[in-house]
């Protein structure tokens, strides 16, 4: 099992059903943390990058609801 840490913007202000989507993001296979940032404007996700390549958690995250763009 390898940790990896990716940083992504929230793409638009954080609101009721996008909090919802981010609790939702916990339940998906290989993700173990999914942190707002202190700023309320972007998400940490740690995960296990035996399992998931970025592309795929990124996947996942849009498919859970969550509005993210990747940080560069």
């Amino acid at each position: 099992m390898t940790k990896v840490e990716l940083l992504f913007d929230l793409a638009r202000p954080l609101d009721g059903a996008l909090m919802d989507a981010i609790a939702r993001a916990h339940g998906i296979y290989g993700i173990f943390r999914v942190r707002l940032s202190p700023s309320m404007d972007g998400v940490t996700v740690e995960y296990d990058a035996s399992r998931l390549t970025p592309a795929q958690v990124e996947a996942a995250l849009v498919r859970a609801g969550v509005a993210i763009a990747r940080r560069v």
